[in-house]
């Protein structure tokens, strides 16, 4: 069989480096792809996978498609991740991450230290916290999951399982925000439990330690903690359909809103702490571009989202005098504009007050570790309480104060007793 030039020059070059390849005349190598950025230590590419884009980065101990070919196209993986078989297109996974067979894992998602799912996981836009579970036969796109301490101890989302993310009027302002990044980024919050057969009809929160029954189809907001959730199908009733008539659109703003501020709030984590951790990694500061490139991309995504149902809203309530909110619907309409700035990259989503908590939090932080900053998960974990503490309300300040700025724009829609 012959190979492609391109292939067999950049194939050559991978096991010089010592790559592990029992194959080699299977694989496609795209000749974009930087050589320099896969290990040579550990790296095993099973048969038929192949791999492709200038950004892709393949750490130390890293296994490409053991139970079926894999393909990859500018993904960054940290230190022994597996992706056992299937598809994956800009997306970071940290150390220890996997995913089964048949995954197809697409733009804007990120997993975390020793997240991953079985076979037939769907993901886009996803974000995992370290140790979430996801089963088999999953589709989880547009949400951040968070909860749980270990690999024994960690949240959970059972087989066949969906996050509906796409409703009948075309829009995608539903992402999901199960557990949330202030508490979450110190991996001692309970895990959070959902059973097989179910699924979420975007946007929802859920708070931590909450154990959603199997075969329930959530369809509310459970931010308190630790509940044990039963939700009724609706009852068998027809009733007319009006487009766009968003008749909760405060409860769909509110939860944008807070998706959007804590991925702020996210940023701002791997900004200030996880930076020092992941430069101590062979690729990390590629790892760390990696993971700033898909939050931004999750922003970008949410305002877009967010900017077409509010053109959605308007045009509806000029058509239709019978819809809700009309005057919510207008400001948020005309002020998207303002709001976009609001989650602006380069804006500024810290106050005084958040200022004077991250400071105290990474001098404390700084304190502990000192030039030890080779074990995230460990240091995180190991963290007294009166530190983690001022953690949580540094970037729960964060997230409030992005809030608030929201509410002042469009007051119609009366956000500020959430934030």
């Amino acid at each position: 069989m012959d190979l492609k030039p391109r292939s067999l020059n950049k194939i050559n070059e991978l096991l010089v480096r010592g790559v592990n390849i029992p194959n080699p005349e299977t694989i496609d190598i795209g000749e974009d792809v930087n050589i320099e950025r896969i290990s040579g230590k550990g790296v095993r590419i099973y048969p038929g996978c192949r791999i492709y884009g200038q950004d892709t980065v393949l750490s130390a101990g890293c296994q490409l498609g053991y139970e079926a070919p894999v393909t990859i196209e500018n993904c960054q993986l940290d230190e022994k991740v597996e992706l056992k078989g299937g598809f994956f297109s800009k997306s970071v996974f940290l150390e220890k991450s996997n995913m089964g067979m048949g995954a197809h894992v697409r733009e804007g998602c990120i997993l975390e230290e020793e997240a991953g799912g079985a076979h037939c996981v769907g993901l886009k836009q996803t974000i995992l916290f370290p140790f979430v579970t996801l089963g088999s036969l999953i589709n989880f796109c547009d949400c951040l999951m968070a909860g749980g301490t270990s690999r024994s101890n960690h949240s959970e989302v059972g087989s066949s399982y969906i996050h509906f993310n796409f409703t009948p009027d075309a829009d995608k302002t539903t992402p999901s925000l199960l557990g949330d990044v202030p508490r979450g980024v110190m991996l001692n919050q309970r895990p959070i439990f959902l059973g097989g057969q179910g699924g979420i009809i975007g946007p929802v929160r859920l708070g931590f330690g909450n154990v959603v029954a199997a075969g329930c189809i959530v369809r509310h907001d459970y931010p308190g903690d630790n509940q044990l959730i039963f939700e009724k199908a609706p009852s068998n009733t027809v009733k007319p359909f009006s487009p766009a008539a968003y008749p909760h659109l405060e409860r769909i703003l509110e939860n944008n809103i807070l998706y959007l501020a804590n991925l702020k709030a996210l940023e701002a984590w791997y900004t200030q702490v996880r930076k020092p951790f992941l430069e101590t990694r062979e690729y990390g500061l590629l790892l760390y571009a990696g993971v700033m490139e898909q939050l931004s991309s999750a922003r970008k995504e949410r305002l877009k989202r967010l900017k077409a149902m509010a053109k959605k809203a308007i045009a509806a309530s000029e058509k239709d005098l019978q819809v809700t909110c009309v005057a919510g619907r207008k400001e948020l309409y005309e002020q998207m504009g303002h709001i976009e700035e609001i989650f602006n990259e380069k804006a500024s989503c810290e106050s005084e007050k958040t200022d004077r908590l991250r400071d105290t939090f990474l001098k404390d932080l700084e304190n502990i570790t000192e030039k030890n900053k080779t074990n995230y998960i460990e240091t995180i974990q190991t963290l007294p309480a009166e530190i983690s503490s001022k953690g949580v309300m540094w970037l729960d300040g964060i997230v409030r104060a992005l809030g608030k700025k929201v509410s002042r724009v469009v007051p119609a829609l009366d956000l500020l007793k959430t934030f």
